[in-house]
């Protein structure tokens, strides 16, 4: 289940013969879209990290703030007082752990408790984040953002998405190199749901396969149960398990590495089939 354990995130770009990696989401939050308050006490975080772990996630994305669409910003100290045990503890049990934060004292300490990757919503905006990133030296995923998530619901707007997406990481890399980050510590997220219209969303994964050819950087890819589903299907936030499969292997058929999930085992099963057919697709490919 966890080939490649030993490298960073940032090595983990997907071989021929190997599923799309699996980031499992651990929201230690009250007000999470999906499973808000369900794992705010640390034992049932914990307990349901290691679930996620042993169900094949190759990393734990350990939040404590909601960023859903609306989301108030949560102090560093109650944000720490949420993740830090949790981190911690899964750890101490072996699993690679990843953490969910904007704020650089999260960021710091987090990986002090050994978080390997900075999972970044606002792609290190802050200047004090980037400091972090850059002398911890851990790997950074860095995602794409319009406004803040509270305002990025609120009217959407881009001349061409994808290619304002684009515009947008050249800025982002640009900055972290000047700031000494390597290149070879960043992963990109698209941001699916952050501050898109349902044509935005559809458009980008669609079409991801250009930001992967464009910056030739790990893609990870996170439409777990969002609401543009709701939007095409009208099933509610937890039953939309069918709808997240079939847009995450639409990714992984494209040549994403990893998709953030919430259901690990069903999504696990759906990146061993997306991945073998476009393992068959490249082989016709080089072929011909």
């Amino acid at each position: 289940m966890h080939a490649l354990q030993g490298q960073k995130p940032s090595e983990w770009r997907r071989q021929t013969g190997q599923p799309a990696w699996i980031m499992g989401v651990l929201n230690c939050t009250p007000d999470s879209f999906s499973d808000g308050g369900q794992f705010v006490d640390v034992d049932t975080a914990v307990q349901h990290g290691l679930a996620l772990w042993h169900a094949g996630a190759k990393i734990i994305d350990v939040g404590g703030e909601s960023t859903r669409p609306g989301a108030k910003a949560v102090g560093e100290d109650e944000e720490l007082r949420r993740v830090l045990p949790v981190v911690k503890a899964l750890v101490a049990q072996g699993c690679k752990v990843s953490i969910d934060t904007r704020h650089a004292m999260v960021m710091k300490q987090a990986v002090q408790a050994g978080a390997c990757l900075i999972n970044d919503v606002s792609a290190l905006f802050d200047d004090k984040s980037l400091d972090v990133a850059v002398h911890t030296g851990v790997d950074v995923c860095l995602m794409h953002m319009q406004g803040t998530p509270e305002t990025m619901q609120q009217s959407p707007k881009y001349h061409d998405v994808l290619s304002d997406v684009e515009d947008f990481f050249d800025n982002c890399l640009e900055r972290c190199l000047c700031a000494g980050m390597s290149e070879s510590a960043v992963i990109l997220d698209p941001g699916i749901g952050f501050g898109k219209s349902l044509e935005d969303n559809l458009t980008l994964i669609a079409n991801i396969s250009v930001l992967k050819e464009r910056f030739g950087l790990p893609i990870l890819l996170g439409v777990s149960r969002k609401s543009f589903i709701g939007s095409l299907t009208e099933a509610g936030v937890n039953e939309r398990e069918l709808e997240t499969a079939v847009a995450g292997s639409i990714g992984v058929f494209q040549g994403v590495d990893g998709v953030r999930v919430h259901d690990v085992v069903a999504q696990h099963r759906a990146c061993q089939v997306a991945s073998a057919l476009f393992d068959a697709k490249k082989e016709v490919l080089n072929k011909s």
